[in-house]
């Protein structure tokens, strides 16, 4: 089963909401419980297509996505988020092979974690992301955007327009380390930088390699060199000059 949507902006946005979409109802109310305590709510859905239609309506501070639904694959859910959407995203699953995850990263998400866990680890990733998810606004009270070889970039929103004019969203993850390779062109960053501007989260220790590969992906252009190089036993550099406004 297809399933499509165009999230509209909601004009609202839920800094202590989760949603939570898994064919297992206890999971669901076994991590709402356990986000009670840290003044985070959750919404439980059991298919992919009620969540969709959730998210025309309301954006929550993360979204928890089992890979096993009912109606679409969570991969697929996920890809269908991103066309529209940074909402956070951390996905709930059995599937513990390192392919998985390296997918998962792949399409967007922010996190992995394996079934069976410990409903308090879960509640400590989403708390680490929703900080780094806060950790950079914006230098100035002005909407500040960020243009490079045609490429608009607005930290605010996540929001990555190509110089064709097509709009996609970055995950959390994917959007600290553009950040910083933004705020400084031309210039080598270490991984320990980049983990460091990232909140040294540990979760984007173990999938830095996989974001770049994603942020390359999303800013290649036909018959032009990756705006983003490996320098190799250095780190990474964004090779185009950058101006904010």
């Amino acid at each position: 089963m297809t399933l499509t949507a165009r999230f509209t902006d909601p004009g609202h946005i839920s800094s202590s909401l989760a949603f939570i979409v898994d064919d297992e109802p206890d999971i669901g109310a076994l991590v709402t419980e356990a986000m009670k305590p840290f003044g985070i709510s959750g919404r439980v859905f059991a298919s992919g297509g009620e969540l969709l239609e959730a998210l025309q309506l309301e954006t929550p501070a993360v979204c928890l996505i089992d890979l096993g639904l009912p109606d679409i694959d969570g991969m697929s859910l996920i890809n269908e988020i991103r066309k529209t959407s940074s909402v956070p995203i951390i996905v709930l699953s059995a599937r513990n092979h390192s392919s998985d995850r390296v997918m998962g990263l792949e399409m967007g998400a922010d996190d992995y974690v394996v079934k069976p866990f410990d409903p308090r680890e879960v509640v400590a990733r989403i708390r680490s992301i929703l900080r780094r998810s806060g950790d950079h606004p914006s230098p100035e009270p002005a909407i500040r955007q960020a243009r490079f070889e045609g490429w608009t970039y607005l930290p605010s929103s996540h929001c990555l327009t190509s110089p064709d004019g097509e709009e996609t969203f970055l995950s959390t993850g994917e959007a600290s380390l553009l950040d910083a390779l933004l705020r400084a062109p031309k210039r080598v960053l270490s991984r320990d930088y980049l983990l460091e501007h990232g909140g040294r989260d540990e979760s984007m220790d173990r999938s830095i390699d996989v974001r770049i590969s994603r942020i390359r992906k999303k800013l290649s252009t036909e018959h032009k060199p990756s705006l983003i190089r490996t320098v190799y036993g250095s780190g990474y550099m964004l090779a185009a000059a950058v101006t904010w406004s």
